[in-house]
């Protein structure tokens, strides 16, 4: 374990004594929130990330010790085990490293080769090997043995061949030499299958593609995958060479110490090299490099989809104002419906102001009835179909009755569906038709994404890409791991949450949140935090890891309403003595805590980290990291694209963030393109260093094509329409997109990220600005 430890805190440049106390405190079953927020002084203040990294490497590398272990036992029993061999084994820090070195002694069905050795044939190859000036048909002609299959000297020379073949293809330095020059040679060759031209047209760009395999991006090898899974594409690994024998080839031959001289035996020997290559290792490297790149690419994949996650949970939320919630729809109606400050439903109607039924004003009635009944001050639509037309609507709405004073808000509607047929909404509204709960959904989730979104699937949101082709289970980790830490560094009120959301508190499991909701019901609510103790099953364990993430508001205790954890209430306690005040005038008090030295109130139980925290939250009791909540002001007049000007600035919200920039919605229905290098005046790698999804931003008008319906913009305020498509635009930053970057990644994932509902095809713009728009837009659809 000690090695384990050391190897960790050398990938993670801290010391071994934060990892021994990291990995002690994971194995006493501590979360990650609880340890990075209220065991810093025994980690050195590893933050949350720092601790996921460890947490998974803690797992890699404790399989790497149980299989090294196997490994061990297995050759020893075998009586095969050297020193030299043990000391590879036990420095051997990866599991294909480990694997390699256990090949030749690893239990394995009758081999050609083997059965070549039991026939006697070891000694002609090993003779022909270390003597290659030795005829081999002379040599073979003396094991030539028709009653063990070997009828003539071909069969003696093929068996021969078997032995050294499968001898040199399990020797581990070379097959770390052949794989490491294929990551660094290799190419990755798409073709697509006959007779598949028509129905993988959406893979056409692969139909003949080839790349290095160690440069490819994480989305075109999942999109080649795909096609090769749908019988579209054939993938595979080869290496230009201009020589006549393969490159691999040569590193087989030097690496046993053989060179083709022209010696009576080299002509064979030639041959056992050529076969070593294309019988036993070519198909074995392709299957495993391609199994590396994929998993380098899922990781990737899974990457971003936990950023966007991420950046989805911890959106500004609207507060507990009165909401409506608006679920667009044509045929069917707009589902309407009406939720208080703590998400209780109100009301519910449908209204048909579209075709077949244009009740414009009737629907226009119903909804100013209903704002003014129950005094709505947020509308929030859901983003798909005839979501614009619903915007309209509501500003419609907004024109006619300035004096209701409404926001309205787009929000995505990602999951509500799935959200509204769970057993979860079925139990909440069991009389209330699915559409209508997932409006409710819809209005929640603008008063308080994280607990709204946490009732569903993280894979169902829709900020993900190949969700459906990457590692199912890494994936589910990866995003309980973001929607864990997001909720826990929110904290939850204990007296308003649901079950879903307090599931995701640091300590507690399913059973224990229905409990704690179940006591709630019957006794009422919370008043302090050691009620919790009296909660069915919920055990010291348990409260240790979940009362600083849980709040009580207007409690019996004020600091139960903040995230000091009821463990450190003493220190709290010592403050008020020396001060001689009683802890509501410590809350919020900045001038009196910032004369505190936090040193002087440290101790044996509670360090330095722990009290500097606990003055923080005494300023700011139950701070929410999330930003505050506003919607972008769009400028008035400006309503559709015919209304912009080059040079006109404007507010905008950032609705998607992309490898080549961020579409921005600034009130004209179509949402404008700021290209990667127009986002900042330095080099950035990636957009979300300057923006991400639900930013609030300031943008300028560069260019607008109307008949298209393209809008390039800038963040670049400083840059002027007039330079935009010239030499001296923004490009020289970042450069233009990339073709590669805007190929169709075949048939992309319905729950990928779309904000806007779906464009139809134009015309191919002309220019260099639309090229690049074009290729952008296309890839958001």
């Amino acid at each position: 374990m000690t090695n384990i430890n050391h190897a960790l805190a050398t990938e993670l440049a801290v010391s071994q004594q934060q990892v021994d106390a990291a990995v002690r405190l994971l194995d006493e079953g501590a979360t990650v929130p609880f340890i990075a927020r209220y065991r810093k002084e025994a980690t050195g203040g590893l933050d949350d990330t720092q601790l996921r990294n460890l947490h998974s490497r803690l797992g890699y590398l404790r399989e790497l010790e149980d299989r090294r272990t196997v490994i061990l036992n297995s050759i020893t029993e075998q009586g095969k085990l050297t020193d030299a061999l043990k000391k590879e084994l036990l420095t051997a820090d990866t599991k294909t490293r480990l694997e390699d070195l256990y090949l030749p002694f690893k239990p394995k069905r009758r081999t050609k080769g083997q059965m070549a050795i039991e026939a006697g044939l070891q000694p002609l190859a090993d003779s022909l090997f270390d003597n290659p000036n030795q005829d081999p048909q002379q040599l073979a002609a003396g094991y030539i043995k028709p009653d063990e299959g070997i009828a003539d000297t071909k069969a003696a020379l093929d068996g021969a061949k078997y032995i050294l073949m499968e001898r040199f293809a399990e020797q581990a330095d070379l097959l770390d030499a052949v794989r490491r020059h294929l990551s660094q040679h290799g190419q990755l060759q798409a073709r697509v299958v006959a007779g598949q031209e028509q129905t993988g047209a959406k893979f056409k760009d692969y139909f003949e593609h080839q790349e290095p395999i160690g440069k490819v991006p994480s989305h075109r090898l999942l999109a080649m995958l795909r096609g090769r899974n749908e019988g579209v594409l054939s993938l595979s690994l080869v290496v230009d060479t201009e020589a006549d024998s393969h490159p691999c080839e040569a590193i087989i031959a030097r690496h046993v110490g053989w060179q083709n001289k022209g010696r009576a035996a080299d002509a064979w020997l030639a041959g056992v090299v050529s076969w070593t290559w294309r019988v036993k290792l070519s198909l074995q490297m392709e299957t495993e490099l391609l199994g590396q790149s994929r998993e380098l690419a899922e990781a990737e994949a899974i990457k971003v989809f936990a950023l966007n996650l991420q950046d989805l949970l911890m959106a500004a939320p609207a507060g507990a104002r009165v909401t409506m919630g608006l679920d667009p729809g044509i045929r069917t109606g707009v589902k309407v419906v009406v939720v208080d400050g703590t998400g209780k439903l109100l009301a519910q109607d449908t209204v048909y102001p579209f075709e077949p039924f244009k009740k414009v004003e009737q629907s226009l009635r119903t909804l100013d009835e209903l704002c003014r009944r129950h005094q709505v001050s947020l509308v929030s639509i859901g983003n798909g179909t005839a979501s614009r037309e619903t915007e309209r609507l509501v500003e419609t709405l907004m024109k006619q009755s300035p004096e209701l004073k409404l926001q309205k808000v787009v929000v995505s509607e990602a999951g509500a569906s799935v959200y509204s047929a769970s057993e979860l909404a079925a139990n909440e509204f069991p009389d209330l038709d699915v559409s209508l709960r997932g409006a409710v959904s819809i209005a929640r989730r603008l008063q308080d994404p994280l607990a709204e979104l946490v009732k569903i699937d993280p894979k169902s949101i829709g900020v993900g890409q190949y969700q459906h082709d990457v590692s199912q289970s890494q994936l589910a980790r990866n995003l309980d791991a973001v929607v864990e830490d997001c909720v826990n560094a929110v904290g939850v009120d204990i007296n308003m949450a649901s079950a879903p959301l307090l599931t995701r508190v640091s300590g507690l499991t399913p059973t224990l949140a229905q409990n704690i909701v179940a006591y709630r019901d019957e006794q009422g609510a919370f008043t302090e935090r050691k009620q919790l103790l009296k909660v069915p099953r919920l055990g010291p364990k348990a409260f240790e890891q979940c009362a600083g993430f849980l709040r009580i508001r207007d409690g019996k205790n004020p600091l139960d309403a903040s995230s000091v954890h009821p463990e450190a209430y003493p220190v709290v306690k010592r403050i008020q003595e020396r001060l001689q005040q009683p802890v509501q005038n410590l809350i919020g008090n900045s001038s009196l805590l910032q004369t505190l030295n936090p040193q002087d109130y440290t101790d044996a139980d509670f360090g330095l980290p722990t009290v500097q925290d606990i003055l923080k939250e005494l300023d700011k009791p139950g701070r929410d990291p999330r930003p505050e909540f506003k919607a972008a002001r769009f400028m008035e007049g400006v309503e559709k694209p015919s209304d912009l000007i080059p040079d006109m600035v404007l507010e905008g919200v950032v609705t998607n963030v992309t490898n080549f920039g961020a579409f921005v919605d600034i009130g004209v229905h179509q949402d404008g393109l700021v290209h990667i290098s127009a986002l900042t005046d330095r080099f950035i790698k990636d957009p979300r260093e300057v923006v991400k999804a639900g930013d609030i931003v300031k943008v300028k008008v560069m260019e607008v094509d109307l008949q298209r319906k393209r809008i390039a913009l800038t963040m670049r305020l400083e840059q002027n329409a007039a330079d935009h498509g010239s030499g001296n635009n923004s490009s020289r930053n970042n450069g233009g997109p990339r073709r590669e970057e805007h190929k169709p990644a075949g048939n992309g994932d319905k729950g990928q990220h779309n904000s806007r509902p779906a464009r139809k095809e134009q015309p191919a713009p002309q220019g260099a600005m639309g090229a690049a728009l074009a290729a952008a837009l296309q890839k958001k659809k």
